[in-house]
């Protein structure tokens, strides 16, 4: 009896602990992806001989939209019973284990295999669910769709804007194999790969040759030799896949940031307006002299979903057509110095870019030394807010731009505003050059405009835009500024009474 008793705790003992193991080494799922953490990766490894890892930060701009792809991919695997399995990384919760790793770049992909957590793949830069899921299946092989007669040849072409064909005398040995390596990583474009003499003919090619064929046409081709690696065939690919200049949306966004080419030259532009077509041949035709050396991109600033983009670099619809320069290695931006927009004009500007020798566009400029001293006042974007909303000053600001004609005209006037008013402690007469500095208004109409800053607590401001001439301006000013006296009295008045009723409800709680 002991020895039954004594055999039955055993078992007991052993299922509870089986049991507790089970459920120590259960991975979470979130949206079919494993959910990864140091106490279960190694177990992952084990269980999964190809796991997929999305390592991301949830609150990056980047990992979110790479969060949900990655997501939709790993449904997709999951329905069709691939035997790959897609994880996630959460490096902000655990940073242990992404240094152990060393994982630097975020968000990232990496394929696991056979349970080595030491050599992994180091996956490209996959945006998309459909790119995830075309990089595994043309690691399986094949990488490329084999092309074997001009049938097959004008359904392939016809399928997608842009493809690559790949033409080898060899389809199995020799130089095809670096293509079909590129194959494998350059996920969102479809290649093809024949040996076909009738397609050789047709495109007049004798040796190995990889063309770019854009809307069933020939654009580019790439002739490889023996010393051909794979990343002089990525690089070709990435510099002329896109078109000399890339209108920026949905499609080609993710295809824009991963450029090789690292100079961008947007261009900014209502194509609704007058004048669209003579500034973007102008651009076009700049962009023919610098491909490979500048990417040209244009953004149609009457497209609402462009309006991310113009946040981020601070462009407002008024402004246009405008122009910036920017690397995507430091983010620094240069603003064209010019309000034309011919060839010769945007030329000179990405030259002198190129050389080193143009001034990027800065929030603010320094203080101006003496700036306070002169009749006029010259404001930057460190001093601006603090000399505008001067509640006890009236401040006249011009917003300019340094080669604006039409800035530069207004100079003068702007002089003899000052000299009108030198005598007036409450009235400032100010400029600022809207093109170096930020300013944290809007500006609803393009430069040069007028603004006045009354002299109340509300931060009140007030446009211009009667005549450019002294007496209208001196009119405006002596009208606006009568009532800003007013209003400020009655800002007075309820400060006042705001202050009295906390008095009051102090001592009531006293």
């Amino acid at each position: 009896m002991k020895v039954y008793i004594t055999l039955c705790l055993s078992v007991c003992m052993y299922l509870c602990e089986a049991l507790v193991e089970s459920d120590s080494d259960a991975i979470i799922e979130d949206k079919d992806v494993l959910v990864l953490t140091k106490s279960n990766f190694e177990w992952a490894l084990k269980q999964h001989n190809q796991l997929l890892v999305h390592f991301y930060a949830p609150l990056s701009g980047q990992s979110l939209g790479s969060i949900l792809e990655f997501r939709e991919a790993a449904g997709a695997l999951k329905e069709a019973e691939s035997d790959v399995r897609l994880g996630g990384v959460d490096v902000k919760k655990e940073k242990d284990l992404a240094a152990s790793l060393n994982v630097t770049t975020i968000p990232s992909l990496r394929l696991y295999l056979s349970g080595n957590k030491n050599n992994p793949v180091y996956c490209p830069d996959l945006k998309s669910s459909a790119t995830i899921l075309t990089w595994l299946k043309r690691r399986k092989g094949p990488s490329a769709n084999i092309i074997s007669n001009l049938t097959q040849l004008e359904k392939f072409i016809g399928e997608e804007e842009l493809v690559v064909l790949g033409l080898f005398k060899d389809l199995e040995e020799g130089i095809v194999k670096v293509f079909y390596e590129t194959a494998a990583d350059i996920a969102d474009l479809p290649f093809g790969v024949t040996g076909n003499d009738e397609i050789f003919s047709k495109y007049e090619i004798s040796g190995d040759t990889i063309l770019l064929i854009r809307k069933s046409k020939p654009d580019k081709q790439f002739e490889l030799g023996s010393s051909t690696v794979k990343t002089d065939l990525v690089q070709f690919i990435r510099l002329y896949e896109m078109e000399l200049v890339t209108e920026y949306n949905g499609e080609t966004a993710s295809k824009i940031l991963n450029s090789v080419v690292l100079n961008h030259f947007l261009l900014f532009i209502n194509k609704t307006e007058e004048g669209f077509e003579e500034t973007y041949l102008a651009f076009k035709t700049t962009a023919e002299k610098l491909r490979g050396k500048v990417l040209f991109v244009m953004i149609d600033v009457s497209e609402p979903r462009n309006g991310r983009v113009m946040e981020y670099f601070r462009v407002r619809s008024e402004e246009v057509p405008q122009i910036r320069m920017v690397n995507l290695s430091d983010h620094v931006q240069y603003q064209l110095p010019s309000d034309k927009f011919d060839t010769q004009t945007l030329l000179e500007f990405c030259l002198q870019y190129l050389d080193g020798k143009a001034k990027p566009k800065l929030q603010s400029e320094s203080i101006p030394e003496n700036w306070d001293t002169q009749p006029v006042k010259e404001l930057v974007g460190m001093n601006f807010e603090i000399v505008a909303f001067n509640h006890n000053k009236n401040v006249i600001v011009l917003f300019y731009a340094p080669w604006s004609i039409g800035s530069r005209a207004l100079f003068p006037l702007w002089e003899e505003l000052a000299e009108h008013f030198r005598e007036n402690e409450d009235v400032v007469v100010a400029k600022i050059d809207v093109t170096a500095n930020d300013v944290n208004i809007h500006l609803r109409e393009k430069y040069p405009s007028i603004k006045l800053f009354p002299a109340v607590y509300s931060e009140r401001v007030v446009p211009y835009s009667g005549k450019r001439k002294l007496k209208p301006i001196v009119t405006f000013m002596k009208k606006e500024t009568e009532k800003a006296k007013t209003d400020k009295v009655k800002e007075e008045e309820r400060r006042k009474k705001y202050l009295n009723e906390q008095k009051a409800a102090v001592k009531e709680e006293l």
